[in-house]
């Protein structure tokens, strides 16, 4: 079995002026149009900030409006906390613990992340009991230290235990660099972060805990009798702004991750090694702002909409068309100038039989030199085993296709 990629057919034909689909015969590897193997991103038309790192993510389907140095392992700064969060969401979505458990702050979290510490803080008062929904509101609102790492210690037994846990769970939704050595971003050499990755954690907790979320909106929570307010500096400031973190150590500089939705679009955007909040306030609202105002929605498919075939080996029929899960759709610049390339990609041919609905491929749609969308695809319908003289006939045609790759190769 080898990869391919296809020509997604006549149906893209019908969209604006610079979108088009390039056929191409060639395994997976070379996928990839010279152009999107570029790692610098297309100057034209960039946003007027200067951080260093910096994505600019449609929270809907993922795709990318703007990127700068995202995939470079960086410390995160209180940014992480993001992921000791989802966490927290995550034993409570699978009712591993409820959000009215209570858990004791020990000297430790107290001493470490409390008032002690002269850090961020809740200010949970030594050997108090609070519980997880409150916990959650000082790590979210307050950025308290001292909440994750009760958080930590009550979830894992420590917190190097619930690092490992962090970076395991990491890994489950995606994130293949990333990793954490503790709970709340304070310095350590095992918490390093990509850009790119703490857009794609923002967007999963916005998508998957829409029951949670609101708290990154909140203004304000007072625990102690101490009122705290959020340190989200786009609150207030950026129509439709609600979420999500910002963070800050010598190290990392100033960070901050943020969305917002205007007109039913909701933007995600990471900003990061900035040189004061100031600079980051302003440089992750004007990347919103521009992105806004540049950019609109545009179908590619339907919902249930067939966007190409794959080959079938051994098959009653030699394709199988494929959808995708939902509505596709990317955003392009309202001036129309950007090209896009978009290919259906997948390992085949595949063996029958094959079911409905069965994962098969990802279409990936360039626009310009970057990758701004790849969406699962899967089989519109069930195709069968073939009969014997089916099944031969495709056993020769893959032969012979083989033989003119290697031939090919060698030349």
């Amino acid at each position: 079995m080898i990869g391919r990629t296809v020509q997604i057919g006549a149906l893209l034909t019908a969209l604006a002026v610079g979108l088009c689909a390039v056929a191409i015969a060639a395994p997976a590897k070379k996928e990839a149009p010279a152009a999107a193997q570029k790692k610098d991103v297309v100057k034209k038309d960039e946003p007027p900030i200067t951080a260093p790192h910096a994505i600019l993510i449609d929270a809907e389907n993922g795709a990318i409006l703007f990127e700068r140095d995202p995939d470079k392992l960086i410390f995160p700064a209180s940014l992480a906390k993001l992921m000791t969060a989802e966490y927290v969401f995550h034993e409570l979505k699978e009712g591993r613990i409820k959000l009215t458990d209570e858990y004791v702050v020990s000297e430790n979290a107290w001493r470490k992340g409390g008032a002690p510490s002269h850090g961020s803080t809740m200010y949970a008062a030594l050997h108090s009991r609070i519980s997880v929904d409150d916990l959650l509101h000082g790590v979210i609102i307050h950025s308290g230290n001292d909440a994750c790492i009760v958080l930590a210690e009550a979830i894992a037994g420590n917190e190097s235990e619930f690092a490992a846990k962090l970076t395991q769970r990491a890994r489950e939704i995606g994130l293949t660099k990333s990793t954490f050595g503790n709970s709340n971003g304070l310095p350590d050499p095992g918490t390093l972060v990509t850009t790119r990755e703490l857009g794609l954690l923002a967007r999963h907790i916005i998508r998957e805990y829409p029951e949670f979320y609101p708290i990154y909106g909140q203004r304000e929570f007072t625990w102690n009798k101490i009122r705290q307010q959020n340190r989200n500096p786009l609150l207030g400031t950026l129509d439709g702004a609600d979420g999500m973190k910002t963070g800050f150590t010598k190290e990392a500089g100033y960070g901050l991750v943020g969305s917002a939705v205007q007109n039913g679009l909701r933007l995600v955007v990471v900003v990061n090694g900035l040189q004061s909040a100031k600079e980051r306030a302003d440089e992750g609202k004007k990347l919103l702002e521009w992105g806004f105002r540049t950019f609109e929605q545009r179908i590619l498919f339907a919902e249930g909409q067939n966007i190409g075939a794959a080959k079938v080996f051994g098959g009653a029929d030699s394709k199988v068309p494929l959808v995708a899960a939902g509505q596709v759709r990317v955003m392009m610049p309202k001036n129309g100038s950007d090209r896009l390339v978009a290919r259906i990609v997948y390992n085949g041919p595949v063996p029958a039989p094959v079911e409905q609905g069965q994962r098969i491929g990802v279409l990936k749609v360039w626009r310009n030199d970057t990758v701004i969308l790849e969406m699962p695809l899967k089989a519109a319908e069930s195709i069968g085993k073939g009969n014997l003289s089916q099944r031969a006939f495709d056993a020769v045609s893959e032969l012979m296709i083989g033989l003119f790759r290697a031939g090919a190769e060698r030349l």
